[in-house]
């Protein structure tokens, strides 16, 4: 479980983050949503630790990352799985070696067993035979397949999703989320997902916590959006 509390962050002199709390839990599909500019990047970034609140706790099970040791942190950072908004793959790498990267990095398994936690990760996904594929010959729901992979393949307790369906079509998108979702639910992982696909927040958005100008106005489950009394929220919706 992640909680954050009353966190703000400040650039310069403008606000951008005005005291939002939030516990995302384990084992369920946690989304962030707001209109580009209203403070939900920031706070992704605050919550994996690439920038640091002026103010506020980001707990993982208890554990303020932004407080722990330069050692204490790393371990915590070899509990995190990242899904990046365009993949992020090693356009050098075969599809094999883009999964076996993190595990060759920091799993202290012989090659052997990296080797089989790779291509178990792949079946997972769905992408047994594509080993030696290049993500240049793939298309863009099979590089998201292969950057989950390589995302679950340390076994992360947290997992964050940025704009995981950036890019795709929407039976791609929903193909994704449900990788995400079943993921999620079968290693009891705390997934964040920041998105602005409103298909995903309705079909797998366990809870939702929506942003507006850098607070957080509600939340709530994807199954119970539509039914919101809060006026910015249903302007978004109505404008996503």
């Amino acid at each position: 479980m992640i909680t954050i509390t009353d966190i703000h962050k400040y650039f310069e002199e403008q606000e951008v983050l005005h005291g939002i709390s939030a516990t995302f839990e384990d084992g369920k599909t946690n989304l962030i949503i707001g209109r580009s500019g209203s403070g939900k990047t920031v706070l992704l970034r605050c919550i994996v630790g690439l920038l640091t609140p002026n103010q506020g706790q980001v707990l993982y099970d208890g554990r303020d990352i932004h407080r722990l040791s330069k050692r204490d942190g790393a371990l915590l950072r070899q509990e995190m799985g990242m899904l990046f908004q365009g993949a992020a793959l090693f356009d050098s790498m075969d599809v094999l070696h883009n999964v076996l990267f993190p595990l060759e990095m920091f799993s202290e398994k012989t090659y052997r067993e990296q080797l089989q936690r790779a291509r178990f990760c792949l079946d997972r996904v769905g992408l047994t035979g594509a080993e030696s594929k290049m993500p240049s010959e793939l298309s863009g729901g099979m590089q998201k397949r292969v950057a989950i992979a390589r995302a679950i393949a340390l076994e992360p307790r947290y997992l964050f999703c940025d704009e995981p369906n950036s890019g795709l079509d929407p039976i791609t998108s929903r193909i994704i989320d449900r990788l995400i979702s079943d993921i999620t639910h079968e290693y009891g992982i705390t997934t964040i997902v920041n998105t602005h696909d409103m298909g995903s927040v309705r079909g797998i958005g366990e809870q939702v916590l929506f942003i507006h100008d850098g607070q957080a106005e509600w939340t709530g489950s994807g199954n119970t959006i539509d039914q919101t009394d809060s006026l910015h929220l249903r302007e978004f919706l109505d404008h996503a």
